[in-house]
């Protein structure tokens, strides 16, 4: 990590540098480490009160005092890549779990429960992602106790296709008297063509919160209040996105998107009624992906249920595909 010119250490960044990513070396106070310097890259928040505050590409959040400093630099972004991305269909659950995290969760062998009073199935459902360790019988009658538990019923989200383990659980539950819900699609694209469509055709707001208007614009909750802004602020690293709307109205449309590596996950898109077909929902989008860029992120996801006909249109724009479809099994009616 070279940081010198001419072989001095130098800091080359100030306060106008916030909003891009840097490499900073900062000094060490001696009583609490063995190294003298510490090294830290990461996308540059904000610089106020002689505070940086550096946000690494694993979400993990660094302060450091300016007065610590002893060398810093923007760093160029990589060229960025327009292929689609590969990825396994386990790798793309788990980091969309990761994600879209549930404020509460269990392991069961291979099996993760999730709960979050409700607000939304991801969230509230079983992830199988191999051996649950028991046999079946139990292992549902586990996950039915822990979800009654918690005034919520028992899902277990299913994908469908290969491998043949979930055809066997799916085919399993279904003979069980599990229904079958909400199919959906996880879909995946190059992450740069999404953000050449980043054009200044109106004001886009990008926060690392989501404030009351895009919460009410969102309008989903759990039972808690806290469900949903648990939900929709967890994540590695999580940007919102907001066009205004008139003074004093709801916001023209919203959308939020979570970097997890090479990874931009995108959600909650989301454009007020008399704002459609403007290009507000492709604009949000590629804001956030032109933000995911300079994060080091190269591939999007998301997920979207089959019969979103018009969202499904407007990723098939972006270049979108499907990588694989799933649905949730939900328990029997009592």
């Amino acid at each position: 990590m070279e940081f010198t010119t001419g072989g001095r250490l130098e800091v080359r960044i100030t306060a106008a540098d916030v909003g891009k990513r840097v490499s900073v070396r900062r000094v060490n106070d001696t009583a609490t480490s063995p190294e003298r310097f510490t090294d830290t890259v990461g996308m540059l928040d904000s610089w106020t009160g002689g505070v940086l505050r550096i946000t690494r590409r694993n979400g993990e959040t660094v302060e450091i005092a300016e007065t610590a400093l002893v060398a810093g630099k923007v760093v160029p972004a990589a060229p960025a890549r327009r292929r689609g991305p590969a990825a396994g269909r386990r790798e793309l659950q788990e980091i969309a779990a990761r994600g879209w995290p549930a404020r509460e969760t269990e392991p069961l062998g291979g099996w993760t429960l999730r709960a979050a009073g409700g607000f939304t199935a991801r969230a509230n459902s079983v992830l199988p992602l191999g051996d649950c360790g028991l046999p079946l019988p139990a292992a549902l009658e586990r996950v039915t106790a822990w979800y009654g538990e918690r005034g919520l019923p028992a899902r277990v989200q299913v994908t469908t296709g290969d491998p043949a383990a979930d055809e066997l659980l799916d085919a399993e539950l279904a003979r069980r008297g599990w229904t079958a819900e909400r199919y959906a699609l996880m879909r995946t694209a190059a992450l740069a063509p999404i953000a050449d469509r980043d054009v200044a055709a109106a004001e886009v707001l990008l926060t690392r919160e989501p404030d009351e208007a895009w919460l009410a614009a969102y309008g989903r909750t759990g039972a808690d209040p806290g469900d949903a802004p648990a939900v929709l602020g967890g994540g590695p690293s999580v940007r919102f996105a907001t066009v205004p709307g008139e003074p004093g109205g709801p916001p023209a449309a919203i959308a939020r998107c979570v970097v997890d590596g090479r990874w931009a996950g995108f959600a909650a898109l989301d454009v007020s009624p008399n704002r459609r077909r403007q290009g507000l929902g492709t604009l949000v989008m590629a804001r956030l992906a032109r933000a995911a860029l300079d994060e080091g992120a190269s591939a999007a996801y998301l997920q979207v249920e089959t019969d979103n006909a018009a969202a499904a249109a407007l990723y098939d724009e972006l270049g979108f595909t499907t990588h694989h479809a799933y649905h949730y099994r939900r328990e029997p009616q009592r």
